[in-house]
């Protein structure tokens, strides 16, 4: 007899009540349990850790006993047995594995709940703030690499113990992981050096990667884990669980799926076609770009208004500003350029505001009392939001696509998770069009891990989605930066494509 859940997770927890050995019926102890699972999930493996397990523990829990069956990708594998019924303890975890930050999931695998959820930085970070600094530390350095996958591992490691200390659960109860996240930083995790990730061809180590023992990794999970397959060098798992997510490759409506980072990717179709493309974009709402930068969290500025000269400020946990996050990037870009405190260009105009002075020998706006936005974090913010519209131009262009032929436009990452549509459209990140159409769905890389965690079946859907992308770099587009010059104006060169921003300005006297 069992009792247990019938999700289409990674793994399962079965209660079995077995009858005990006797002379009519005196089957070895692993033929006894894996007898009971057989019909349903085949002949599952069983791993020595477990075989060790089965005396005394069987005999002292009267026979019966809850299984751990984990899928390594191919079959069931007996990873755990316990005691007693604990089938309504079954948990996995997913993750996303950003080169800023870590953000994880605790899962109840038999309810799909999302039971805890925290991100902490990337322990990387150590090795430099940004990736290339990063690919070159390890670059055919054995010894260094491994300093990186351990620091990797130990960003995990940190979330575990998060997770332990607040909800009393530890990695150790968790069966298996999904992780999404881009090529570099799946071959940081795995050990492989990924200097091809950024040097021609751009032939990388592994783009799909089989499933590993969790402890072959370092973690401490029962089962495997399991990462998302990427399409190119700069097209990794990260976008394909955002498709995951999404699901724009079932609609019959075309999308745009941007996301933006330390890279841009991008993809545009629906189920008949898929196009992606991705290039450098430079991360512009991370903290280290900007002077004040920050996280969102507790003392960040998230959202900006100017009226009459004055700058109205909200910051999160109601606290004293400490800085400024992307969101609030964005609104205090909006509003200055809207109260003509900056031109097309992001230059200001020192003589528009008395918050507008020269600090340490540069033109800053002083948005919180004792922090500045400085004319250098225009321009930074301006080469991301070009090189963001610019993608989508371009590969509107090749397949022969004007935005009024987009259903919707999905804005994942940074740049998609608090920003407002508003602010958006008016600095030119988001394009003019009905804002119902603007869908920001957050870190869709992590959702796109859970869904999988609980949909093994997601895996040969993924791949069959990479089998029909078709790829383009933009950094091989010979008219790409020329085309990027333009859509750095604010919104951009072309008034006209922006035609709720050009009102607005008029209604305002400054057109």
């Amino acid at each position: 007899m069992e009792t247990g859940n019938r999700t289409e997770g990674w793994s399962r927890k079965i209660y079995l009540e077995l009858t005990p050995p006797s002379p009519e019926d005196n089957v070895s102890d692993q033929e006894r349990i894996k007898r009971a699972l057989r019909e349903e999930y085949g002949e599952a493996d069983c791993s020595l850790q477990v075989l060790r397990k089965f005396y005394p523990l069987c005999s002292q829990a009267d026979w019966k006993i809850t299984a751990l069956l984990v899928w390594n990708g191919k079959n069931w594998e007996l990873a755990d047995i316990e005691p007693g019924d604990t089938a309504g303890e079954h948990y996995g975890f997913c993750a996303d594995l950003g080169s800023t930050t870590l953000a994880g999931e605790l899962v109840d695998m038999n309810t799909g709940k999302v039971l805890w959820k925290k991100s902490v930085f990337n322990h990387q970070i150590a090795y430099g703030e940004d990736i290339l600094t990063r690919i070159f530390y390890g670059k055919d350095d054995p010894k260094k690499l491994e300093e990186i996958r351990q620091a990797t591992v130990d960003s995990f490691l940190e979330l575990f113990e998060k997770m332990e200390q607040e909800t009393g659960i530890s990695g150790k109860q968790c069966a298996s992981m999904v992780i999404a996240g881009n090529t570099t930083m799946i071959h940081f995790l795995y050990g492989l050096d990924a200097f091809c990730v950024f040097s021609s061809p751009y032939a990388v180590r592994t783009l799909k990667p089989d499933c590993y023992r969790a402890r072959d990794l370092g973690f401490p999970l029962k089962g495997y884990v399991y990462c998302y397959p990427g399409q190119a060098n700069y097209l990794g798992g990260d976008i394909l669980s955002g498709m995951a997510a999404t699901e724009i490759y079932k609609q019959e409506d075309i999308s745009v799926f941007l996301d933006i980072g330390t890279n841009g990717e991008l993809v545009i179709g629906n189920k008949d076609f898929l196009v992606a493309g991705a290039g450098a974009a430079g991360p512009a709402l991370e903290g280290g770009v900007v002077k004040t930068g920050m996280r969102a969290e507790p003392g960040a500025v998230d959202r900006v208004h100017i009226e009459n000269g004055q700058v109205n400020i909200h910051v999160i946990g109601e606290t004293e500003a400490k800085g400024i996050c992307g969101s609030g990037i964005v609104d205090l870009l909006a509003e200055m350029f809207l109260n003509g405190w900056i031109d097309v260009r992001g230059r200001y105009l020192e003589e528009a505001s008395k918050k507008i002075r020269e600090v340490d020998g540069e033109l800053a706006a002083e948005y919180a009392p004792g922090l500045f936005f400085f004319q250098k974090d225009i321009e930074e913010f301006l080469k991301t939001k070009a090189a963001a519209g610019t993608m989508v131009e371009y590969m509107m262009g090749e397949v022969g696509l004007e935005m009024k032929d987009i259903g919707r436009f999905y804005v994942a990452g940074a740049f998609g998770t608090h920003i407002s549509k508003e602010a958006g459209v008016t600095v030119g990140l988001y394009p003019d069009i009905p804002r119902d159409k603007i869908i920001l769905p957050g870190n869709s890389s992590l959702s796109g891990a859970r869904k999988m965690l609980l949909n093994r079946n997601l895996k040969e859907e993924i791949e069959e989605v990479l089998d029909k992308m078709t790829y383009i770099q933009f950094g091989a587009v010979d008219n790409f930066l020329h085309i990027m010059v333009a859509a750095k104006a604010i919104p951009h060169t072309d008034i006209r494509r922006y035609p709720t921003v050009e009102k607005e300005l008029k209604k305002r006297g400054l057109l």
